[in-house]
């Protein structure tokens, strides 16, 4: 099938934290014989941030953040039999929502996949007239990267025909162990871009936890830290390529996700980040959201806080081989379980059965 996907961007993580997502599942997704078509704007800085050229999974096209550049890469939706709108490109996103619905032939399959559900969820209860709102009866499927069946129940209550979460996972080729780097070293690590919505979280989970541990030394990593108020123990790093992400997991004792509050909140959420720094084979702590079984089993291969206190009494408790130990654990799970080469499978039977479906309807 040919492809065409509209999505922040596929060669920059640089204020993007699906970036991971998206080369995973579009990876998985092309080993199936898809011919896919990545459309970026450029924008926020991220073509001077690449972390990668264009791939051989996807054909890219960056093009310029305005009308013109706009109109051109939406007529090219007419030749594709898959058509994706994914939420949060930054630019015209609602030109792109619409524009993707007129321009798609009248027997492709449209897709609007949202990579941040559960925000995205709270935006609309709050909006009657919420353009995605007034969209998704025209969309065919909505594709989700979590939130379980709250998410499921919430967007076709919404008028969503079908949701269908593809969670987060590993690629073992781009996430993997390495030797430790001396500049990550640390007792514990973080990396996320500062939001509004997680910053009170990081404050409980990571700055808590580090000033109730004095003697210790904690790491953090990403875009928007660089004036937050923090603990002497705490060595902010800034933006942390995806290059280096290995080596950020695999040379900390432990290594700390901390969902957004959303998506805390709404649970079957995991981010890229708890994949990735499994993959790596890290001590993985992460703050207490509903679900995290289905991915990881706590104490054998995940740790889980449910605040501040809990992040400080395990790494105060936690001993090098403990934490060798629940690395290689979640190691193998992941690799055992939640790969993108599976979710690509999963994503691939769907693509065909909408397929079938909309050769039936013509």
């Amino acid at each position: 099938m040919k492809i065409a996907f509209y999505g922040s961007s596929l060669l920059s993580s640089y204020w993007n934290g699906a970036a991971t997502y998206y080369r995973g599942m579009l990876k998985a997704l092309a080993a199936h014989g898809h011919d896919i078509h990545f459309y970026e704007p450029d924008a926020f800085d991220r073509q001077a941030h690449r972390d990668i050229e264009p791939p051989d999974y996807a054909a890219v096209t960056v093009y310029p953040a305005d009308e013109d550049g706009l109109r051109s890469v939406l007529a090219d939706a007419a030749h594709a039999d898959v058509v994706v709108k994914a939420s949060g490109v930054g630019v015209f996103d609602t030109e792109l929502l619409q524009g993707v619905l007129r321009h798609a032939r009248p027997d492709a399959t449209r897709i609007y996949w949202d990579v941040d559900a559960a925000a995205t969820l709270d935006e609309i209860r709050s909006a009657p007239d919420h353009p995605l709102r007034n969209a998704l009866p025209d969309y065919d499927l909505v594709l989700t990267y979590g939130g379980g069946a709250p998410v499921v129940d919430a967007y076709t209550g919404f008028g969503a025909r079908a949701c269908v979460p593809i969670y987060n996972a590993l690629d073992p080729e781009t996430h993997h162990p390495v030797p430790q780097d001396s500049r990550f070293e640390a007792d514990l690590a973080f990396l996320a871009n500062r939001l509004p919505d997680r910053e009170a979280r990081v404050e409980e989970f990571f700055l808590r936890a580090a000033a109730a541990l004095p003697d210790r030394t904690f790491l953090i990593g990403g875009n928007g830290w660089h004036d937050k108020t923090m603990p002497g123990n705490v060595r902010p790093i800034g933006h942390v390529g995806t290059r280096d992400h290995n080596a950020f997991n695999c040379t900390p004792t432990a290594v700390l996700n901390v969902a957004r509050d959303s998506m805390a909140n709404i649970g079957f959420s995991p981010a890229t980040r708890v994949f990735e720094a499994a993959g790596a084979a890290a001590c993985l702590i992460t703050d207490a959201w509903e679900g995290i079984e289905q991915f990881l089993v706590p104490d054998e291969e995940v740790l889980v806080a449910r605040d501040g206190q809990d992040v400080a009494d395990h790494i105060a408790a936690l001993t090098p081989e403990r934490a060798e130990a629940i690395g290689q654990a979640a190691l193998r799970r992941v690799l055992a379980e939640h790969t993108y080469a599976l979710r690509g499978e999963q994503l691939d039977s769907i693509l065909k059965a909408e397929r079938a479906k909309a050769r039936e309807a013509v």
